[in-house]
């Protein structure tokens, strides 16, 4: 009987995939695990932006560190891998929107991404380093979002994506 033929995408793309969940798993984590450790700090940072109405910056503030945590670990353990994979290039987006809008309005902020944020001095200031960085992550999620099919996952061992899918 002949053995049906692979391709190299179809060999090789579940390890990308895997690789990709991972390292958005440890970046959700990092920025997740960074900020509730000090919620206020996050909620000065959400303000710092100067685009949501102050009733917003608190719960915002505190439910950031908590979704960020939430879907690092979806993501970790490979668990509707799409779905989280997906929330995370909004994210990624909102945060782009967020830093380009402080940017073009001369704002002088660390953003918070990783812990701490609010006003810094201007040559302080990271804009199209932190930019470059979130569209890279959110062009891993996107391809997570095409590609789910990853190794070491829950959503393979519970049948919730298929291998076809690659």
């Amino acid at each position: 009987m002949n053995e049906p033929v692979v391709s190299r995408w179809a060999r090789t793309q579940p390890w990308v995939s895997t690789l990709l969940r991972l390292v958005l798993a440890g970046v959700c984590l990092w920025a997740g695990l960074a900020k509730v450790g000090d919620l206020p700090a996050s909620v000065r940072a959400v303000r710092a932006f100067e685009l949501l109405p102050e009733a917003l910056a608190k719960p915002v503030g505190y439910g950031l560190p908590v979704l960020e945590i939430a879907l690092g670990v979806l993501l970790l353990v490979g668990l509707l891998t799409r779905y989280a994979a997906a929330v995370v290039a909004l994210l990624m987006v909102a945060f782009i929107i967020g830093i380009s809008a402080a940017w073009a309005r001369g704002l002088a902020i660390d953003c918070g991404c990783f812990g701490g944020g609010g006003p810094t001095e201007p040559d302080q200031t990271q804009y199209p380093l932190e930019i470059f960085r979130d569209l890279a992550i959110a062009a891993g999620a996107v391809f997570l979002v095409r590609w789910p099919t990853s190794r070491f996952s829950l959503d393979q061992t519970l049948g919730l994506v298929v291998p076809d899918e690659a």
